[in-house]
């Protein structure tokens, strides 16, 4: 089941706003609450902290808190005594920065139940090295970092090799996405605070369809404050089990092109072409009917294309573009993925499910 989830800064905020937020969150499903303690140096602050950790538990939210060794130290706490943080009210603690494999094991059989979140993002052996140490792998989980400096995001290339690390040992995973109308983080600089760099000004809801898309990503967090009540709703009425693109279509396009856009299920064929991604059960759910070519412009990435039925036994196959194509005149072009998702078309796996809907 993937899941959405919300941060909070309780000391760059005010216990009164924190809960509006989290209850507006909680009203349009969200279930995960990421907590920043990176900051605290004394145990007073994590009893002040407490109150809205348990408001959130209030409302059916987990929290996990973003801890280092250097946390542990600074309020001595013993790695082998966990009792703090469950006092506190937390489901979990995500060490942002790790210890040397054995601790986190041991850690991972705490009596409290506490879940032990790693930092997927490092790109070492550590998940290795800690597994070498047989933990308890069902209190073990991972979530990626956030990065505020514009260009010091994750590449793609990183992101998955990284994220299917965690896959491989069957572990649930998290990354951030950024709100665009969002004010501050954990520090000062705010550019945003994607996970990958590639999503800095990507608007949420694609950023947050690139990561369920990935199929290694299980839970979704928005790492800025705060995001508004249109992206909370759009991410919470995002389908997080089948990629939905948005489309632009042509005016007045007759029915049944439309229905074959808008109302059927679609897959790419498995014998994939570089040039268009093809959904052929179109043709023949409407193999008696006669499509007469519309708009036989040339085509660009990105396109929606129905063919004629001067393509024969083609006619009423639907295709999105990958690539620039001459058009012979007999391919209808009906609409266009919206811009900002056409690079999501580079992601779409041989035999994968998928729905366009009009934007």
């Amino acid at each position: 089941m993937n899941r959405l989830g919300v941060s909070i800064y309780p000391d760059k905020s005010t216990i009164e706003d924190n809960k509006e937020y989290l209850s507006l969150a909680a009203k349009y499903g969200f279930s995960r609450v990421f907590l920043n303690l990176l900051s605290v140096k004394d145990k007073e602050i994590l009893e002040e902290f407490k109150e809205i950790v348990c408001y959130a538990r209030k409302l059916n939210m987990e929290v996990v808190a973003d801890v280092a060794p250097f946390v542990f130290k600074d309020l001595g706490i013993d790695y082998k005594d966990l009792k703090i943080f469950k006092d506190m009210g937390l489901t979990g603690i995500r060490l942002d920065t790790g210890f040397g494999g054995n601790e986190e094991s041991i850690m991972s059989f705490n009596p409290h139940g506490l879940k032990i979140e790693l930092n997927i993002s490092s790109g070492t052996k550590y998940l290795d090295n800690i597994m070498s140490y047989i933990p308890n792998k069902d209190s073990i989980i991972g979530c990626h970092n956030f990065y505020p400096h514009r260009y010091t995001g994750l590449s793609r290339e990183h992101f998955m090799e990284t994220t299917k690390t965690f896959k491989n040992y069957g572990l649930r995973t998290a990354a951030f996405v950024s709100s665009a109308n969002a004010t501050f983080g954990p520090w000062a600089l705010n550019e945003g605070l994607p996970t990958l760099e590639e999503h800095r000004d990507l608007p949420i809801e694609v950023q947050a369809k690139d990561l369920f898309n990935t199929g290694l990503i299980d839970d979704v967090i928005i790492s800025n404050c705060y995001a508004t009540e249109e992206e909370l709703k759009v991410l919470g009425d995002l389908n997080k089990d089948i990629l939905i693109l948005n489309v632009e279509l042509l005016e007045g396009l007759p029915e049944v092109e439309r229905n074959i856009i808008l109302n059927e299920l679609h897959f790419n064929r498995g014998d994939v072409s570089e040039y268009m991604i093809r959904s052929t059960q179109s043709r023949v759910k409407y193999k008696d009917h006669e499509f007469k070519v519309i708009n036989p412009k040339d085509m660009e990435k990105g396109n929606i294309v129905i063919e004629s039925s001067l393509y024969a036994h083609y006619a009423g196959e639907m295709h999105l573009v990958l690539k620039p194509m001459n058009n012979s005149g007999r391919s209808s072009v009906v609409g266009k993925i919206v811009d900002e998702e056409v690079y999501l078309l580079d992601y779409i796996r041989p035999w994968q499910k998928f729905m366009l809907r009009e934007k």
